[in-house]
């Protein structure tokens, strides 16, 4: 090769002095920005990625007092004997049975409730609305299962004596399959429709006004506006909550369904999350629910890899 040619090689390829010079300008200039990360980073860290190395339990005999290193390698033994286990498909069917019902009638709660807070011209009024609807979010299921069950209570409760009053039989909401993952599902959707709006109505601030004027000028009214512009506007932050949601459909949250389940129900009312704490940490079966556990990550995995794929083949954003 030609001394004029190796120089030509040499000059196209990039320097990367430049690129280390632009990271050093970025990080001198938002360092205090990349100091806020620090705790975020810290926190997933020690309480997300750190105990993930728990999930070898489920490849082990697992014995607490040699430690997870000193307990024997079990292969794969732990996740044949699952689907062997009683009751293990009725557990994972309650669990899907129960997210689809809180997806189908949970979901869309926020969307609506922030339309219509968002329609609210008194602000006083609104400040006052979204104040309420916040405060069960930062109750516990504790507290909030007493609630459900002294309002549904067919003895004093409220619904029932309105009932009695109207000349209707009275409903024993807590112990009948249907009113149950009714009752279930409604007192999720209490607590968590409230919270759910912040998001929803931060996004209905990015959209322009001008958009609001042109439609009512040109003889829109409110329910067309809300359709054309207000839907639209906020379908990126819809379709990013759904593909999350869709990626726990066979995760269900303990604390909700612990406060509502009794033995008369724990027919539909036996999830993964209640097996795990009942058959793994009351009854020391660590490795096989670690083993439930862990199917049960795998397959979030692949749900929320699929629904954001689908988004994306529809031609919308997704999570990435």
């Amino acid at each position: 090769m030609s001394r004029d040619a190796k120089l030509t090689e040499v000059s196209v390829v990039p320097s990367k002095a430049p690129r280390r010079k632009a990271i050093q300008r970025e990080w001198a200039k938002n360092y205090d920005l990349y100091l806020l990360l620090i705790p975020g980073i810290v926190f997933f860290a020690v309480f997300r990625y750190i105990p993930m190395a728990g999930y070898i339990i489920a490849f082990k005999d697992y014995n607490m007092f040699t430690g997870l290193w000193g307990s024997e390698w079990a292969g794969l033994a732990y996740f044949r004997e699952m689907f062997h286990l009683p009751n293990f498909w009725k557990i994972i069917q309650n669990t899907i049975m129960l997210n689809i019902w809180s997806l189908v009638f949970g979901f869309p709660a926020p969307i609506l409730l922030a339309i219509l807070l968002n329609e609210i011209r008194l602000k006083w009024f609104k400040r006052v609305s979204q104040s309420l609807l916040y405060v069960p979010h930062f109750m516990s299921w504790i507290i909030l299962g007493g609630i459900v069950y002294n309002v549904l209570s067919p003895s004093y409760g409220i619904v029932n004596e309105v009932l009695r009053k109207a000349g209707l039989e009275e409903i024993y909401f807590m112990i009948e399959p249907f009113w149950w993952v009714a009752s279930y599902v409604g007192s999720g959707i209490w607590a968590s429709a409230g919270w759910g709006t912040i998001l929803y109505l931060a996004a209905m601030t990015s959209i322009d006004p001008a958009l609001y004027e042109s439609a009512e000028i040109d003889g829109a009214g409110r329910l067309k506006r809300i359709i054309h512009i207000t839907i639209p506007g906020i379908m990126p932050t819809i379709l990013i909550l759904l593909i999350i949601n869709i990626g726990n459909l066979t995760t269900i949250g303990f604390e909700h369904i612990f406060a509502l389940q009794n033995p008369i129900v724990l027919d539909i009312s036996q999830v993964i999350s209640t097996f795990i704490y009942s058959y793994g940490i009351v009854q020391g079966n660590f490795s096989i629910t670690t083993a439930v556990d862990t199917v049960q990550s795998l397959i979030n995995l692949i749900l929320i890899l699929g629904a954001n794929y689908t988004v994306r083949k529809m031609g919308r954003e997704g999570l990435w």
